[in-house]
């Protein structure tokens, strides 16, 4: 009798080079869509103006097998030029920005402003019942922050997705 051992689920970082085209993107998300992988935080922006390329960033969860699926896959596809998995081939550094807007008086928005200060957000909008926090940070920073502001009046949060890069004299 064996007994199925039960692959545990990764949080991986991938980043492709890509031709800075149209429908590059669409390709990229229908292989993660027609295979039913999840996309947790994606990013895309031009690097090279002059070679028409652009980096797009995924965060995604599988197993092992799952994400190595996805790497290959991603591979193959004619406009990636190559893809790296910042999570287990470099050393790499990850952050996101977010916008947050909390509504309070009192007490509520004197706590609110104090923790924003302990987290290094600057305030960029303010009225007499609501402030718009600026945070960067690594995303586990940002979802702390947004977690401590719920009870003090959140009323809003938007994030753009993970940006990473590896550390040292390596690039992708």
């Amino acid at each position: 009798m064996s007994i199925m051992k039960e692959e545990i689920q990764e949080r991986h970082c991938l980043a492709a080079l890509v031709d800075n085209e149209a429908g590059v993107l669409a390709r990229v998300i229908g292989l993660f869509s027609g295979r039913g992988y999840n996309i947790e935080s994606l990013t895309v922006a031009e690097v090279d103006h002059e070679g028409h390329t652009s980096r797009i960033t995924i965060v995604t969860t599988g197993t092992p097998m799952i994400i190595e699926q996805i790497k290959a896959q991603l591979g193959r596809l004619v406009p990636v030029h190559k893809v790296v998995d910042l999570t287990v081939e470099y050393d790499s550094i990850e952050r996101e920005m977010a916008l947050v807007k909390v509504v309070g008086t009192g007490e509520k928005r004197v706590e609110s402003l104090r923790l924003s200060e302990a987290f290094r957000a600057r305030v960029i909008d303010t009225t007499h019942s609501s402030f718009v926090f600026e945070l960067t940070g690594a995303p586990s920073k940002i979802d702390a922050f947004v977690n401590l502001m719920r009870p003090l009046g959140l009323v809003e949060v938007s994030r753009t997705g993970v940006v990473a890069i590896g550390r040292g004299a390596s690039n992708m």
